[in-house]
């Protein structure tokens, strides 16, 4: 499952690099820009960001501040990681899901659309997306738990 979301990532970021090359060339040589295409551009990037933390998460690939855990034991780091886990990751994930899920359904119902002239209608897709990706957040998160508290036992 997380490969295919990083696969998505992949190709969402490609079609990103060329719509904001296009959309450059097209205002610096040109004088002619697209209040519709540079609100895609900020939609892709959300796209990238938010289906790009599950997989970051995922290939443990992500920020950690490591002053001390680099001198923990292994089965210390397991445990600094399940409480992580427990007690931070799986609960901030779960509440941004949830407060998510109102943000993007008030949306849905009021047909929220772009302000400006010419700018992108269905905001609520690209705010059901922090729905999704916290979600995916949530579920690998369970799993990273599940895997840790096997490791610790065996150790």
């Amino acid at each position: 499952m997380g490969r295919f979301f990083a696969n998505i990532t992949f190709f969402v970021l490609a079609i990103l690099v060329v719509l904001v090359v296009y959309d450059a060339s097209m205002r610096y040589l040109f004088s002619a820009g697209s209040t519709a295409l540079q609100e895609l551009e900020w939609h892709l990037f959300d796209v990238v960001i938010l289906l790009g933390v599950v997989h970051t998460f995922k290939e443990n690939s992500h920020v950690r501040v490591d002053i001390f855990y680099e001198h923990y034991t292994q089965k210390t780091k397991l445990l600094v990681d399940m409480f992580a886990l427990l007690f931070f990751v799986i609960p901030f994930s779960i509440l941004l899901a949830v407060l998510g899920f109102d943000f993007a359904h008030l949306s849905f119902i009021q047909n929220e659309m772009s302000s400006d002239p010419g700018g992108l209608p269905y905001r609520w897709i690209v705010k059901s997306l922090i729905v999704v990706a916290f979600t995916l957040l949530t579920l690998e998160s369970v799993l990273e738990l599940v895997a840790k508290f096997k490791k610790w036992r065996a150790l």
